[in-house]
């Protein structure tokens, strides 16, 4: 007798002859043991099924569920709320670049990526104390950066890509709070900065073709995320208009890392590889002639332009005029007895003599930024 027969009959006899019928024994040992016997084969084929590697059929309760749903489905009209999937969500929505220059009829070339006007030695020269201390708070995290990335820039990249996409998020949702609290328009800040950010993911996703993380850059870059949203939140509750100060200089020091990693590719030190095919859809590069170098022209366009549009939101908190819509002239910045911002375009050459942007670039445009408000 087997186990599971003799199991069976200890559990089962004292609850017969608790009724009083003795006679039913016999007849109950007899189809015990055919149940017994139908269950040892049932386990053995289950074993010789799954030796086979065959699929097992779902339990019941699975199957009357999904039969139950799939007579609803069958039964409801197609936008029935939490049946069917809203026909919206089947849109695939693609990202869009944040520069006009990307969105273009024909594919970016390498010549075109070159000659993109971003300034990258311009500098804004800290005027206040708020500023001198977003300046020095940039200076002072890029040290350990360098000293840990060095020319690692591919790995460097990952690291900023994964810290620069979240100020445009936090601004966002704190604007769009504020907005809801004050029942009144955010003056078209939610939706730029909403973009910034979906931009700097997609830099991110770019980078994450090139390079395999390891899993301690993934431990590094989720401890450097979460203390940086952290802090972030909370100067951007303290003062937005510093917020917005230190991610234009961070913008600055970007555009720096990303020079220095041309000129390592243009020195042959860092492979000029085929460039990703999600960044060839996402920038409008050739497919045909795109490599890593013209990605890191792109995205080093897209810094400048954060660059730019961070320092005009710092400005725009300090001279109180926070419309977008409106211009920002000269008059708003006596009002509030500030001195007009100056760009220093004349500092430091972050660009080797043989890349063409540099040369470009560097002779070609002068400190001309506080002229053009004075007037």
């Amino acid at each position: 007798m087997s186990l599971l027969t003799a199991h069976t009959l200890a559990h089962a006899t004292p609850r017969v002859a608790s009724l009083g019928i003795a006679t039913a024994r016999p007849a109950l040992l007899g189809s015990y043991c055919l149940v017994s016997r139908r269950s040892l084969s049932f386990f053995s084929a289950s074993q010789q099924a799954t030796a086979a590697n065959q699929p097992r059929d779902p339990p019941p309760s699975l199957q009357l569920h999904q039969q139950r749903l799939q007579q609803a489905a069958a039964a409801a009209p197609h936008n029935a709320p939490g049946v069917q999937m809203p026909p919206e969500l089947q849109h695939a929505r693609v990202p869009q670049p944040i520069r006009d220059d990307f969105v273009t009829n024909g594919p970016m070339t390498t010549a075109q990526l070159e000659a993109l006007e971003i300034y990258p030695n311009a500098h804004r020269v800290p005027t206040d104390f708020a500023d001198k201390v977003a300046l020095a708070t940039v200076k002072l995290l890029r040290t350990p950066t360098d000293l840990f990335f060095k020319k690692k820039y591919v790995h460097r990249a990952v690291m900023l890509e994964t810290v620069a996409a979240v100020p445009g998020m936090v601004g966002a949702m704190l604007r769009h709070l504020r907005s809801l609290r004050g029942l009144r328009h955010d003056g078209g800040w939610i939706s730029h900065l909403l973009h910034e950010a979906e931009n700097e993911r997609m830099h991110l996703m770019t980078w994450m073709r090139v390079c395999k993380p390891s899993w301690f850059d993934r431990l590094l870059v989720f401890a450097v995320q979460g203390g940086f949203f952290n802090a972030f939140f909370l100067l951007y509750l303290c003062s937005a208009r510093t917020a917005h100060r230190v991610v234009g200089y961070l913008e600055e020091e970007a555009i720096i890392s990303y020079t220095a990693f041309l000129n390592e590719i243009d020195a042959g030190r860092i492979p000029n590889t085929p460039a990703p095919k999600i960044a060839i859809e996402y920038w409008n590069l050739d497919p045909t002639t795109a490599t890593l170098r013209d990605v890191v022209l792109a995205v080093r366009a897209d810094e400048a332009l954060h660059r730019d549009t961070n320092h005009h939101f710092a400005d725009r908190i300090l001279t109180h005029n926070e419309n977008l819509y409106q211009g920002l002239e000269s008059a708003d910045w006596k009002r509030v007895n500030h001195q007009l911002p100056v760009v220093n375009n004349q500092g430091k050459q972050v660009f080797d003599s043989t890349t063409k942007p540099s040369s470009a670039v560097s002779t070609g445009h002068k400190n001309t930024t506080q002229e053009a408000l004075a007037s």
